[in-house]
């Protein structure tokens, strides 16, 4: 009896959760289109995660595919095919490494910074003092991050694509005797081959920007949701810096297969 009442309680908590979770994204997107807007909250934010995340995304993505290109030539050395490490590169990085290894490392710096501050300014009770004054916190506080990390993600996946091609580059040339035009060659032919959308823009390229944009929402939203749900004081904070990291992980991993397979059969089918 004990644990049915245990299990029912921790399942009404969590539909509970979702649907908090779902009416505060709710209000977030839709005060992005009502006044007040508060744009000069926006930009500071879009520096904190797209230029604060600049150092940590060019690092992922330069030791990302110096990696893939190292490890994968063990194998293709044996059946002559390192002349293909561009390919397995390119297609690696652009389709999902990049999009996904920049989401979970600006998850655990932005995420994580997000609940830390709304966190804080909750135990403190600042965010009574916002509604006190008449100011809509969802409005000052949430949208301003959710629409800062909707464009930067993309731009950050950007840049760590480039960086891993790069990185694999450098081990091609380095390690594997291949010449750089041969290796940049290899990747484009994998990019086009999947096809364009409007001639010029290659199909994989657009799924792999495309997840970016969910991401972002996800990491912005779940930072937002466990930072306004802190209690506790000061050790509130940390546990739910912590839950907003591994949570968003978590839907970061799990939204990254659907989108897979919706793009594959919107795209690629």
């Amino acid at each position: 009896m004990e644990v049915w009442v245990a299990v029912d309680g921790y399942v009404k908590r969590s539909v509970l959760g979702v649907q908090e979770y779902t009416v505060l994204t709710a209000k977030a997107l839709r005060s992005i289109f009502t006044r007040p807007f508060y744009w000069r909250d926006t930009l500071q934010q879009m520096d904190a995660i797209g230029v604060g995340s600049l150092g940590i995304v060019v690092l992922t993505g330069l030791f990302t595919g110096m990696v893939l290109a190292l490890q994968s030539s063990i194998e293709m050395r044996q059946f002559g095919a390192t002349i293909y490490i561009g390919r397995l590169v390119g297609a690696s990085a652009v389709r999902e490494l990049g999009p996904v290894l920049t989401a979970l490392m600006v998850a655990g710096r932005v995420g994580a910074g997000i609940a830390a501050q709304l966190g804080s300014m909750k135990v403190t009770e600042q965010i009574d003092a916002l509604n006190v004054l008449g100011t809509d916190p969802i409005k000052k506080l949430v949208t301003p991050r959710l629409v800062a990390a909707l464009l930067m993600l993309p731009v950050l996946t950007v840049i760590t694509d480039l960086v891993a091609i790069l990185g694999g580059l450098l081990i091609a040339v380095v390690k594997l005797d291949l010449t750089a035009d041969l290796y940049m060659r290899t990747v484009y032919q994998t990019l086009a081959e999947s096809g364009f959308i409007l001639r010029f823009v290659p199909k994989d390229v657009l799924a792999g920007l495309t997840k970016p944009f969910f991401f972002g929402g996800i990491i912005a939203m779940t930072g937002c949701y466990f930072g306004l749900q802190t209690r506790g004081g000061t050790e509130g904070v940390g546990v739910s810096t912590t839950r907003a990291v591994v949570t968003a992980s978590i839907l970061i991993l799990a939204t990254d297969y659907f989108l897979t397979q919706l793009l594959i059969s919107i795209l690629f089918e």
